[in-house]
């Protein structure tokens, strides 16, 4: 999933792109950000899978009314799914969109000056 392209297939533009600090710096915050978020939440959804596995009596046992613990933590693991989509949103408005966009500013300033040139 993460493997380049051939780079005989990659145009010579992205390939001066990928290479600049800037853009190194910028999939560095997203995978400092997406990777332990992501490996957090699997985790997560993982001891609620095994605890639905093996502790049947734990999760059984009841909260409130007909509520059981099994049906809290299936609840959570919606609501956290939301808090992460939105915890994302608002990262990357603040960390990722800012030097993407002026990567890709600068990326069409550069071609519109090689084509000037032509």
């Amino acid at each position: 999933m993460d493997t380049p392209p051939p780079a005989e297939t990659v145009p010579t533009e992205v390939r001066g792109i990928e290479e600049t600090e800037e853009f190194r710096s910028l999939r560095g915050s997203f995978r400092g950000f997406a990777f332990p978020v992501t490996a957090g939440f699997i985790l997560w959804y993982l001891l609620y899978v095994l605890l639905s596995s093996y502790a049947p009596a734990f999760m059984a046992t009841k909260v409130f009314g007909h509520i059981n613990v099994a049906l809290l933590l299936g609840l959570l693991q919606f609501a956290s799914t939301f808090a992460i989509a939105a915890w994302y949103a608002r990262y990357a408005d603040r960390r990722l969109d800012p030097p993407a966009a002026a990567i890709r500013d600068r990326a069409i300033r550069d071609r519109a000056v090689r084509e000037a040139a032509e």
